[in-house]
């Protein structure tokens, strides 16, 4: 099988030569040694960068360390948006450029460890469709994490529990794993940070299934979060709305808004 690695990247130049010490020796190790699970190996991968319109020149500072990289097995995309459209548009680019049997998506700033990643396929399991970090898992952690940052996730991820699944920690990371289908098959609508928790919970929804890795998260190391806290509180509020709504209509035998 192919692998796409998709790193949304929005003012990251801090953390470019972190990507090139820490995941690209990850992917490649994987390649070179095609990893694989019970019934599946990695042949092939593509590193797919979507710079989400910096001024800090993290674009030409993720061809200056990448473009060069001559990898057996291994292909690099690099794409830009001329103005900042927010993750779940850089997101959206990743998947539309992507050709790989499974879909990574990871943090440029590397909360999540890139060395986990074999660990966190290996979930990936032929009757699994989604796999998702969870730090909030039992077995899961978080070290460092500024305090406002916690409540809005920890808090978001909460009431999702009571609306979509108990049995899911984290509905609000970006370290996933998709199989290509799921994403032909699931919209999204959101170009902010609601993005990750709409398609995790509209593939839920629709019957895909979720497994949890429990992770640590870590705070960053260089530059600041993206997140603009109001904006992303109430978007996560009126989703939450809709997955309310949707759960009513399907109780009292309403055909609800179609999941696309």
């Amino acid at each position: 099988m192919k692998l796409s690695i998709i790193v949304p990247c929005y003012n990251e130049v801090d953390n470019v030569s972190k990507l090139h010490d820490e995941l690209l020796p990850i992917v490649d190790e994987m390649v070179i040694h095609g990893w694989k699970n019970a019934v599946e190996e990695v042949r092939s991968a593509e590193m797919i960068f979507v710079d989400d319109g910096s001024r800090d020149g993290t674009f030409s500072k993720l061809k200056e360390c990448f473009a060069s990289d001559n990898k057996s097995g291994m292909t690099f995309k690099f794409l830009k948006h001329e103005t900042n459209l927010g993750l779940g548009a850089a997101i959206r680019t990743g998947f539309s450029n992507a050709d790989g049997d499974i879909l990574v998506t990871v943090d440029s700033d590397g909360t999540y460890k890139f060395s986990e990643i074999p660990a966190f396929l290996s979930f990936l399991t032929p009757d699994v469709d989604i796999v998702t970090a969870s730090p909030y898992h039992p077995e899961g952690g978080v070290i460092g994490v500024p305090a406002y940052r916690l409540f809005l996730s920890r808090g978001s991820s909460f009431v999702y529990r009571i609306l979509v699944d108990r049995h899911v920690y984290t509905y609000t990371c970006l370290f996933r794993a998709y199989r290509s289908e799921v994403i032909k098959n699931i919209h999204f609508g959101s170009d902010g940070f609601l993005a990750g928790t709409e398609i995790l919970v509209n593939a839920m929804l629709k019957g895909y299934r979720v497994v949890e890795f429990p992770a640590v998260l870590h705070r960053r190391m260089y530059g600041v979060s993206k997140a603009k806290i109001a904006q992303t509180i109430l978007s996560h509020l009126r989703f939450q709305g809709w997955v309310l709504l949707y759960r009513m209509q399907l109780m009292i035998g309403l055909k609800p808004r179609q999941i696309t």
